[in-house]
């Protein structure tokens, strides 16, 4: 393992920039993992990373032991940082001090829409964004499409609401929605908590496309018009709208009852035969 104790450093001074400028990032096609749950989800899910990090005093702590070890076998470089200077670049508090560098997935778009996925349409708060994330991975949904003004989904805020879930997922980000929405081949759904028609009188058992929008603007005029439908979320109290995020785990949770109560209904079918 290496031991950094200068900031002049070269990849002490990138990794302060991918901790904090989102253009840095961009430009990097990188970003940071930030602590233990993630770092271990990356390696479950995708492998070894190009770049592990640690703090001094993390380096007694058994996960970061299992985790160095892991990749000092593959041949990771391993870097070692001064607790100070650890905790200039992470942004998780009283955390334990293991971060990962990585390359910021790009998945080939689709020719066309053919699953079930979500557009996210200027969305703007990463707590949001990563909340999204985690039910939409959590529903068994795969496919995520952000516009260009919706926020970074390989932010490390991003990536800590999402606790994971980025790495279930192929999130294309910079999308046209409206040109993905008029080549759809799965009914694209709009939420707007002006629309009559509620989402549980809507058939889910099939694939559809969930589309919401900004935090207090909600899906754009243009969108609204080239969704297949707008659907709303009823409830009874004196609140005019909820959360994007409590909104996209709602409807996310009814598809999957929807799906669950088709296949228990197919499977007892099955059994009378």
């Amino acid at each position: 393992m290496k031991s950094i104790t200068s900031r002049e450093n070269p990849l002490y001074k990138e990794l302060k920039l991918l901790a904090t400028s989102s253009q840095a990032r961009r430009k990097a096609g990188r970003t940071l993992l930030d602590g233990t749950h993630l770092c271990q989800c990356y390696l479950e899910c995708i492998g070894m990373p190009p770049i592990c990090v640690v703090s001094e005093n993390s380096l007694s702590h058994a996960e970061v032991v299992d985790v160095v070890g892991r990749c000092e076998a593959a041949h990771v470089p391993c870097i070692s940082l001064p607790d100070q200077m650890y905790q200039a670049v992470s942004q998780v508090e009283h955390g334990i001090g293991l971060l990962f560098i990585i390359d910021t997935p790009h998945p080939p778009m689709p020719e066309k829409l053919s699953g079930s996925a979500v557009l996210l349409d200027n969305l703007q708060d990463p707590g949001n964004l990563g909340s999204i994330l985690r039910s939409a991975a959590a529903a068994g949904i795969e496919r995520v499409f952000c516009s260009q003004g919706t926020a970074l989904a390989w932010s490390p805020k991003v990536l800590r609401a999402g606790m994971g879930a980025h790495f279930l997922l192929q999130i294309h980000e910079n999308v046209d929605l409206a040109s993905l929405v008029q080549s759809a081949m799965v009914p694209v759904l709009a939420t707007s908590s002006h629309a009559e028609q509620r989402i549980y009188d809507v058939d889910l058992a099939k694939p559809v496309a969930w589309l919401f929008g900004h935090e207090g603007q909600g899906v754009s005029t243009e969108l609204l018009g080239l969704a297949t439908s707008q659907v709303s979320i009823p409830h009874l109290g004196p609140v005019e709208s909820l959360n994007v995020a409590a909104s996209a785990a709602i409807c996310f949770f009814e598809q999957v009852r929807q799906q669950v109560a088709c296949q228990d209904s197919s499977a007892t079918r099955s059994r009378r035969r």
